[in-house]
């Protein structure tokens, strides 16, 4: 094997290409004596391990894009494991190739579709989906809380946030699973408006027995969403659960550390815990004004 045979099978995980070692100089006939001596084995027609016994997963994926033709991406639950965002324990490797491409191959699972340039890139040198297309991909084949834990796991890795993940199913309304992404995404990053939190959150207050909260205050010097000086208690709402960035939660633990050295307890719910979870604000209310220094719980009046 010349030189540059080697280094480019190195860079695709131990696999090549019949069409590269052509497009490099190899003849014919020297693919084949190469192949009658064991230092090409063959795993697609067509494609080749280089060197030892055994191809990692990652060259197994390389290998079947590369079978798959020059323009072929690994997409789907495949395209999802490789970017860490969910393990795959499927028997076959999901590809997707142009609509005009017609190979088969035993082991590979092929979606023939045609992609547009954004929805394509690289990620340790494997030709891939997007994070953002693998996300609406799966949305077709994931139920609801699965989805929910992949969108999940792409927002903790920093592979997109929601609220690009939300625009970019918005731009898709026609591909499949972007409905699947918008009815998790439009229940999670939900946000009230000001008038409406202070309204549902005050009938939660009341429903816990906890006294009325001054709204709007500046305590320790921040301005807080709600506060309760007898309990010192501070609650803050987010309008995001999955993503905030890092100059936020920066200001966030700033915020949480002066309250704290200041001997109060600082609650965060979000907005979306607000509507639709209820009674776990609720309990964590309660919870927090039991412990709270020098009150009765018992004793609050019920607003």
């Amino acid at each position: 094997m010349s030189r540059r045979a080697w280094e480019l099978a190195r860079n695709q995980h131990g696999v090549i290409a019949r069409r590269q070692l052509s497009a490099l100089g190899f003849s014919d006939d020297a693919i084949r004596h190469r192949i009658s001596r064991g230092r090409l084995r063959s795993i697609w027609r067509g494609v080749y391990a280089v060197g030892g016994p055994e191809i990692t997963r990652r060259g197994r994926w390389m290998a079947a894009v590369l079978a798959c033709g020059a323009n072929a991406v690994l997409s789907h639950h495949t395209a999802a494991a490789l970017w860490g965002i969910r393990r795959s324990g499927a028997s076959f490797i999901a590809v997707s190739v142009p609509s005009r491409t017609y190979r088969r191959y035993r082991g590979i699972r092929i979606h023939r579709r045609s992609l547009p340039s954004e929805d394509l890139t690289r990620h340790d040198g494997i030709p891939v989906t997007t994070p953002t297309r693998t996300l609406i991909d799966l949305g077709v084949v994931l139920g609801p809380e699965a989805l929910e834990a992949a969108i999940n796991e792409t927002d903790r890795l920093d592979l997109i946030d929601p609220e690009s993940l939300c625009a970019a199913a918005e731009g898709r309304r026609r591909c499949p699973g972007s409905r699947a992404i918008k009815h998790v995404l439009d229940r999670r990053t939900f946000a009230l408006t000001d008038s409406e939190l202070e309204r549902r959150f005050l009938r939660l207050v009341r429903r816990a027995r906890l006294p009325r909260p001054l709204t709007r205050q500046r305590v320790n010097g921040f301005k807080v969403d709600f506060f309760w000086p007898e309990l010192r208690l501070i609650v803050e709402t987010d309008g995001l659960r999955y993503h905030r960035t890092p100059t936020q939660q920066s200001r966030d633990r700033v915020r949480d550390q002066a309250h704290a050295a200041a001997g109060f307890a600082a609650l965060r719910f979000t907005h979306a815990q607000v509507r639709f979870e209820p009674e776990h604000v609720i309990g964590t209310l309660r919870a927090v004004a039991e412990r709270a220094p020098g009150t009765l719980f018992a004793a609050f009046p019920v607003p």
